[in-house]
């Protein structure tokens, strides 16, 4: 079914009025993978990279300057944006999900598409999805495998992102470096692979006529064919998780040298300048179907940048993708988790706004749901909190979540309040050098925001305090507490 088709089979809209503000907005959420904080030319002004399409968001909405990725790796992530809910609640306690691995989610529990289309939301996903779903085996009809060489793919799949409330899907399963490497549309792949490669990084199954560079365009056409497809008296969700800038790195034909640098460096740059393509062509869509005022469009991205890309080669060419910050994807330190996170919103967002406050990917259910105004049951959202007062302009409220758990490939944990963070075990990131050994690291992030000086010696009552905190979350199987 294309997208056109999935639109037309959904069911009417009335349009629904908040708090005298008009019809809901519409939701735009891009989810680039592996891109820094200091990739970003608006967040970082010593960037080799430009991303001016990433920066108009910034100038004609609001930066979040404290903003963090619920997990430093991908599925993690993903699953707590959907979801509201840390991922170590559930029985991904640390990595991340494999290409064939049975679905995280389930349809029972509510999540950002399930709600939003319960209020009359159409809701689109296109691209990577890596949560996981249930293929079927040849070996054994009816039954579900997670063993590539039994994998039905003439048949449905599973618990994906049709089952989880989304009206229309396009994407991968997983991250481009893992099989299959075939496009996958609503419950089916696209084409059944016939040959097996390891052109994308890992050898596996693969569509014989696809390479790397074929799938960004591919999202970001399919993406802007949604937005021009349309009903303007209907909100829309479109979540797009791209591929990119992740392994393996390939930029399309027409941004191969774009970015003028040499080496690894020259060669990411590339492919984060095609990202920021994407982002200027969405926005040009919703300009030219007249969305642009009551449109919510967020940009963030999963974790940080991996720094066995070869960071190592682009510091030395003076580029840092963590900008001031410590650490890389998959560690405890800031790097591998403060993420970019720009929202432009005209009909409420003022522009050229910031907000310093701290925020978690865990926050957009509750968000949404203040949006729509209609209540979130208590089994649902456990670990959101609402930024929408921050969007027009007021202090988020975080009376109701004292703290924020950050989470690391290794399954460790952190825990930031307020100027405070502590890392039950610090750890730099995948691939990167650094042993951060068992015992606590504290810092002060307020002083030293590059977590250089480890003053868990000098205040061990706030290392009790945010420990007992933490302690209490993984109990309470909450860290949002509800009126």
């Amino acid at each position: 079914m294309g997208v056109a088709a999935a639109i037309l089979a959904c069911s009417g809209y009335a349009a629904i009025a908040k708090d005298g503000t008009g019809a809901l907005p519409n939701i735009v959420y891009i989810l680039v993978d592996d891109m820094g904080y200091g990739d970003v030319s608006a967040l970082n002004p010593e960037s080799k990279i430009q991303t001016p399409n990433i920066d108009r968001l910034a100038k004609e909405g609001m930066c979040f300057t404290d903003a963090h990725s619920g997990s430093s790796v991908c599925s993690p992530t993903r699953y707590g944006i959907l979801t509201g809910r840390y991922c170590w609640r559930t029985r991904l306690k640390e990595a991340v999900l494999w290409n064939y691995d049975n679905s995280l989610m389930s349809p029972s529990r509510l999540n950002v598409a399930s709600y939003l289309k319960k209020h009359d939301y159409n809701t689109c996903m296109i691209g990577k999805w890596h949560l996981g779903m249930d293929w079927s085996s040849k070996s054994n009809p009816g039954q579900v495998t997670n063993k590539e060489d039994d994998v039905d793919f003439t048949k449905p799949f599973r618990n994906g992102p049709m089952d989880m409330g989304f009206d229309y899907f396009f994407g991968i399963n997983a991250s481009l470096d893992m099989p299959p490497y075939i496009f996958l549309e609503q419950d089916k792949a696209v084409t059944i692979p016939t040959v097996k490669n390891g052109l994308f990084g890992r050898n596996g199954f693969a569509d014989k006529d696809l390479r790397p560079e074929d799938f960004l365009p591919e999202f970001t056409r399919k993406a802007v064919s949604y937005i021009k497809e349309q009903d303007k008296q209907r909100p829309f969700f479109l979540y797009l998780p791209l591929n990119a800038p992740h392994t393996p790195i390939g930029p399309s034909k027409s941004f191969q040298g774009k970015s003028k640098l040499d080496g690894k460096l020259g060669k990411y740059a590339d492919f984060c300048i095609e990202v920021d393509d994407t982002v200027g062509r969405i926005l040009t869509a919703l300009k030219e179907k007249g969305l642009s005022e009551n449109t919510l469009v967020i940009f963030t991205a999963d974790n940080g940048c991996a720094y066995y890309i070869g960071v190592k080669q682009f510091e030395e060419q003076g580029h840092f993708p963590s900008a001031v910050y410590r650490g890389y994807k998959g560690g405890t330190f800031d790097g591998g988790h403060r993420v970019p996170f720009l929202v432009r919103w005209p009909a409420t967002i003022k522009p050229q706004t910031k907000n310093g406050q701290t925020i978690c990917l865990t926050d957009l259910l509750a968000t949404c749901v203040d949006i729509v105004g209609a209540p979130l049951p208590e089994d649902a959202g456990e670990d959101s909190l609402s930024f929408l007062p921050g969007l027009r302009g007021n202090e988020i409220d975080t009376s109701a979540r004292q703290a924020v758990v950050h989470h690391d490939f290794g399954g460790n944990f952190a825990l930031r309040k307020g100027k405070w963070k502590l890392l039950v075990k610090a750890t730099s990131g995948l691939g990167h050098p650094y042993k951060g050994g068992d015992s606590p690291h504290l810092y002060d992030l307020q002083g030293d925001p590059g977590e250089s000086q480890n003053v868990a010696g000098q205040n061990p009552a706030i290392v009790r305090e945010l420990t007992a905190l933490l302690d209490k979350y993984k109990r309470d199987g909450r860290s949002v507490q509800r009126p």
